[in-house]
């Protein structure tokens, strides 16, 4: 408890502390708030929780790490990444997601577990359970007498992630493609009936997902460190933004993706490193507690 409150008083006394925890959240909350997007794209356009969205940021992370290892410059490994998860991500929904789509909800979450614990064990298969990184030659930036300091790796990982988020809100906004994904995610009965190929959608939808998270994989790698059970805590990660957010909000999803990661940056210096997997956990709960009272609120009210 001391070590606690004595770290609470820290934050006091040098405020520049909180300078550098806020831009250590928003680094790592962009890539977060990256992989939400996919989900909220998944979750809203075909109805299904994927369940292993944070194993296909792993498996990009692997992808970019492997080719990294056998001479290819690291930063070509985004989108490397994005273009092999897209073929699985293609792959994957025609031998799984495909029949679940008109499914209940317990089956699509379980066939999404199941997928999760497998893609997991593969990747421990084919690339062992130790943590693996590729080292960025890149100096790092300090600022207030050397208490604030930012990694150019990191700067370039969240240019690379704001840059590819804007990629996809424009594919979105302008193609013909991105305008079919709004319009099955409004009314996917209306969107048939309209001409629209929705079988097409919803494979394209999920192809994009998982090119989505293998990127935004890539980038991680360069910045931390990939493991292959590491998935499920960017699964929950995802979970909680896209909750938090709801679904088809984006400046929701970015800003609950800063917003958790700043959070997990607070919690760690709090507690310790070791409680910053759990502040994902917590919030995941607040945020259910939340909606579940919205709901209720909403149920009283129309009665």
């Amino acid at each position: 408890m001391d070590q606690i409150l004595g770290n609470i008083s820290l934050l006091f006394e040098f405020p520049v502390v909180n300078l550098k925890i806020v831009i250590d959240g928003v680094m790592i909350g962009a890539l977060f708030a990256l992989a939400a997007y996919g989900l909220a794209l998944v979750w809203g356009v075909m109805n299904v929780k994927n369940l292993a969205q944070g194993d296909f940021v792993i498996a990009g992370g692997y992808v970019a790490w492997y080719f990294s290892r056998h001479g290819m410059p690291p930063l070509f490994g985004v989108p490397l990444a994005f273009v092999v998860m897209w073929v699985i991500g293609w792959v994957v929904y025609k031998l799984v997601i495909s029949r679940v789509i008109e499914r209940d909800l317990f089956t699509s979450l379980l066939a999404t577990f199941g997928l999760a614990i497998m893609m997991a064990q593969i990747m421990n298969l084919m690339f062992g359970s130790d943590t693996q990184s590729i080292q960025l030659k890149y100096d790092t930036l300090y600022f207030f007498d050397g208490f604030v300091d930012v990694p150019i790796a990191k700067l370039i990982g969240v240019t690379l992630a704001s840059a590819l988020a804007i990629g996809v809100i424009l594919f979105m906004k302008k193609s013909r493609m991105g305008q079919a994904i709004r319009a099955t995610a409004q009314d996917a009965r209306a969107a048939r009936i309209l001409g629209i190929d929705t079988e097409k959608v919803y494979a394209f939808t999920f192809s994009l997902n998982a090119a989505i998270c293998g990127a935004a994989g890539a980038i991680i790698v360069m910045v931390w460190v990939i493991q292959p059970f590491y998935g499920i805590s960017y699964s929950i990660r995802a979970f909680v933004i896209v909750t938090a957010a709801g679904l088809g909000n984006l400046p929701g999803v970015i800003a609950a993706g800063l917003g958790i990661g700043a959070a997990e940056q607070y919690g760690a210096h709090i507690f310790g490193i070791g409680y910053q997997q759990a502040i994902a956990v917590l919030l995941l709960l607040l945020v259910l507690l939340y909606r579940l009272i919205q709901q209720r609120r909403v149920r009283q009210s129309l009665s």
